[in-house]
């Protein structure tokens, strides 16, 4: 690995923070949605508010040489006006010192997920307004840290919030609309674009980029019907995203296939002009399983996703598109997550040869359940979890993948959204009923040994 390859962990302001009314803090769509239903929410979740520096200093001295984390928009914008509120800014430029004095390179998403209650009320990514008011959050980002920032991004897995808030219903807004659906994913790489044109556009250092669920698309034959639903599980999955950010159009038979059923005098061609002429420096790819599919049968469209734990509960048919199934060869954990990591050196070639564009490896990891009491994690399964799609993307690099890094979900446990904290990705063990107490678990240690080799340290194999 090279030198300058990027080491390290990722976490998302919500899912770590805490501290969610302090320091004049807006209220968020999650503080709302979460709050309203009596859910288990992220109010304290990993205290990263206050204890930043300590998290900071251990990724320093488990090696790590890279942290990617968001910014809070109702931390920073105070309301629809868009007033600056200067303690979620100082509390920022706080974080960005700790990791400069520790020589960690900060990598930053601009929005991941948590959405502004003054504009969910008003609409959210259904409202235009909210990619406006986006373009304002992200030039006053630009502004403030720009000369603390090397690495940004727009947004953090567009495809997630904006189905499963639009189209499943799980996450907030709850509602299920393809029409709405549609406008929301447009308004997204809309807004995306606009954030893209203001950083090049302001000539700040560094480069920009966004961040994508991956899910490379596998088929169960090689049959003509397979490979249309391929195409539509493609489609679904990932070309609104990466094709929109990286090459600056929408897929024209996604977008001609929901024209049939839905109305879509909501793209305006001044729009898409922005979207054209705004596309990435470079894509941040999250990877935790692919998705292999077969044609559709019959049924309603119906997409399932395991929040208990409890395997066997996920589904997703999408009506006249395809129909996702299970590899009876492979192992998934508890949340019904198949590890695989072929698909991320598959993935990872795919997408080289459609952008050309730098990639980093954004997220990657494996959510359990852990007994943190003990003086020490054991948790072999993720040391054995990482080689492999370390591995799987060095394979990647030796086939002329330009991969840059790679960053492990999650630096620290965390507030899993809808899965509270049962569900456990970190390197380093938080107790959260004792007082957020840290401890590093064996796959901290190993990660370290990783990084210190340049990756000599990861078994390698080929995948069949």
């Amino acid at each position: 690995m090279d030198k300058n390859f990027f080491w390290g962990g990722a976490t998302a302001s919500y899912q770590c923070e805490g501290a969610w009314d302090v320091d004049d803090k807006a209220e968020s769509m999650w503080d709302h949605y979460l709050h309203e239903n009596d859910m288990e929410n992220g109010d304290i979740a990993s205290d990263h508010y206050h204890r930043f520096e300590e998290d900071i200093r251990m990724m320093k001295e488990g090696g790590q040489t890279s942290y990617r984390f968001s910014l809070s928009w109702p931390r920073i914008i105070k309301n629809q006006a868009g007033e600056i509120n200067s303690k979620g800014i100082e509390f920022y430029h706080r974080l960005l010192d700790a990791c400069h004095k520790f020589d960690i390179e900060p990598f930053v998403t601009i929005y991941h997920w948590d959405l502004p209650q003054y504009w969910e009320a008003d609409g959210g990514w259904l409202n235009r307004d909210v990619a406006y008011a986006f373009e304002h959050l992200a030039k006053v980002c630009f502004e403030q840290f720009g000369d603390k920032v090397r690495y940004w991004t727009t947004f953090n897995e567009p495809k997630w919030f904006i189905a499963n808030g639009y189209f499943i219903g799980n996450y907030p807004p709850g509602l299920q609309d393809v029409q709405k659906t549609m406008i929301g994913a447009y308004h997204v790489m809309l807004a995306s674009a606009l954030g893209v044109r203001a950083f090049h556009e302001g000539g700040y250092q560094g480069q920009i980029g966004i961040v994508h669920s991956y899910t490379p698309v596998n088929g169960v034959d090689d049959t003509i019907e397979t490979k249309i639903a391929m195409r539509y599980a493609d489609n679904y999955c990932n070309n609104w995203i990466l094709d929109t950010a990286a090459l600056g159009e929408f897929p024209i038979d996604l977008v001609a296939k929901l024209a049939l059923d839905y109305d879509v005098d909501f793209i305006k061609a001044d729009e898409l002009r922005i979207i054209k002429e705004n596309t990435v420096d470079f894509i941040g790819l999250n990877y935790y399983a692919r998705t292999l599919v077969k044609p559709y049968t019959d049924g309603e469209t119906q997409v399932v996703f395991n929040h208990s734990g409890k395997k066997g509960q996920s589904k997703v048919v999408i009506k006249g598109w395809f129909e996702q199934v299970k590899d009876p060869n492979s192992e998934f954990t508890a949340w019904d997550t198949e590890i695989y990591p072929k698909g991320l050196q598959d993935g990872l070639i795919e997408a080289w040869d459609r952008y050309h564009l730098p990639i980093y490896v954004t997220e990657n990891g494996v959510g359990v359940r852990e007994d943190v009491t003990v003086d020490q994690v054991n948790d072999d399964y993720r040391i054995s979890f990482m080689n492999d799609h370390i591995n799987a993307i060095m394979n990647a690099m030796d086939q002329g993948v330009d991969i840059r890094g790679y960053y492990a979900w999650a630096s620290f446990d965390l507030y899993s959204w809808k899965n509270g904290v049962e569900k456990r990705y970190g390197l380093v063990a938080v107790d959260f009923k004792n007082e957020q107490e840290r401890k590093p678990k064996a796959s901290y240690y190993w990660f370290k040994e990783v990084i210190e080799s340049h990756g000599e340290k990861i078994q390698r194999r080929a995948f069949e």
